[in-house]
């Protein structure tokens, strides 16, 4: 059973890797992928076991879906009442190097206090609406998750998980970010710099 199961996840992720030259969307090799693997599972293991598992991965992933859903309708919200405007209007800096270091420092500080990934989306979302380039978005969105990881890891309010370990426990704040911080900040700035020196020249053409 375990080969076959093996033996149907690498084909699937083969299938996801070369999405372009099968011309097979990866949301449909995902999906197949993981209906096969689970229905050998199911048929091959105990019932009650196979359904506690079943119902295990399933409730961690639909926590995920219900939270990006809820995450992207605030950010809709706020971009139909043009909230993004008050950010947008202070920034006055042509400069898209200048502009990446303000992004960055931003989103580091942002996701230390709000879930990374609501941080990540709100800035992304952000992003898209300040460049007008599609490869300047690419690379800005790039940083943003850089930024908002980085920003997560060393505060117990960062991520989901990180939260839950400091309410049970087994993790306290104080020692957390004595150990992380400092990493974090080194994760967040070498990234930056690299990008930052891309669009040493760069400017933007105009702020929506």
């Amino acid at each position: 059973m375990t080969i076959l199961i093996v033996s149907v996840f690498v084909i699937g992720y083969l299938a996801i890797a070369l999405e372009h030259p099968l011309k097979l969307n990866k949301a449909a090799s995902a999906l197949i992928t993981g209906v096969l693997c689970w229905t050998i599972y199911i048929l091959q293991a105990d019932a009650a076991h196979a359904n506690e598992a079943l119902l295990h991965h399933l409730g961690e992933i639909s926590s995920i879906l219900f939270f990006l859903l809820g995450a992207m309708t605030i950010v809709e919200l706020i971009d139909s009442h043009n909230g993004f405007d008050i950010i947008t209007q202070k920034i006055t800096t042509t400069s898209k190097a200048k502009l990446l270091v303000f992004v960055t420092c931003l989103t580091f500080c942002l996701s230390a206090l709000l879930d990374n990934l609501t941080t990540a989306i709100v800035m992304t979302s952000l992003c898209a609406k300040i460049l007008s380039d599609r490869e300047d978005k690419l690379w800005f969105a790039g940083m943003v998750i850089i930024a908002a990881n980085a920003g997560g890891a060393w505060s117990p309010l960062g991520d989901v998980t990180t939260t839950m370990l400091w309410i049970g426990g087994q993790i306290t704040a104080l020692n957390i970010i004595k150990q992380l911080l400092l990493p974090s900040i080194a994760v967040c700035i070498l990234p930056a710099f690299f990008i930052a020196r891309r669009f040493k020249n760069s400017r933007i053409v105009a702020i929506p």
